[in-house]
């Protein structure tokens, strides 16, 4: 790989500085991925035989401290993002979303839409019960895991 370690203390710089999340520079089969989560910015460096041993590469989640765990209790079962994307609450601009606060949900149901790399994928709720709380504002952009409502 033709990546310097200047160039790429420049470049987690630069994503650190900036409202950025992710930053991804290819050469030939090599690739580095600069992404920024919770104020945190990660290099990562993925070789070729890496991609091909392993589908994708995940930074370690912080633990829930205790009140925050107490918190995810009292506001039901978080939906989570299962991608970075934009989220949508509803299927098209000016649309019925298609969830509100209070309303009750089923498994299997769609709940929102997570925009990434031009597609569009529907979410849908694990469980049954009435959403308490949503996280995200439409046409927010969200992180892998991040949450984005709450079902009790």
């Amino acid at each position: 790989m033709n990546f310097d370690l200047e160039y790429i203390e420049k470049l987690v710089k630069m994503v650190s500085d900036s409202e950025l999340t992710e930053l991804t520079l290819e050469e030939k089969e090599s690739a580095i991925v600069i992404r920024k989560e919770k104020e945190v910015v990660q290099a990562q460096t993925i070789l070729p035989q890496a991609v091909a041993a392993a589908p994708a590469m995940q930074s370690a989640q912080i633990p829930a401290t205790a009140e925050e765990k107490k918190e995810e209790v009292k506001k039901g079962t978080p939906i989570t993002s299962p991608m970075v994307g934009t989220f949508y609450m509803a299927s098209s601009p000016g649309a019925k979303p298609f969830v509100e606060v209070g309303q009750t949900v089923s498994a299997g149901q769609v709940v929102c839409i997570i925009e990434a790399m031009k597609l569009m994928n529907e979410i849908e709720s694990e469980v049954s019960g009435k959403i308490t709380e949503i996280c995200v504002k439409d046409g927010e952009a969200v992180e892998y895991g991040q949450v984005l409502m709450y079902v009790e």
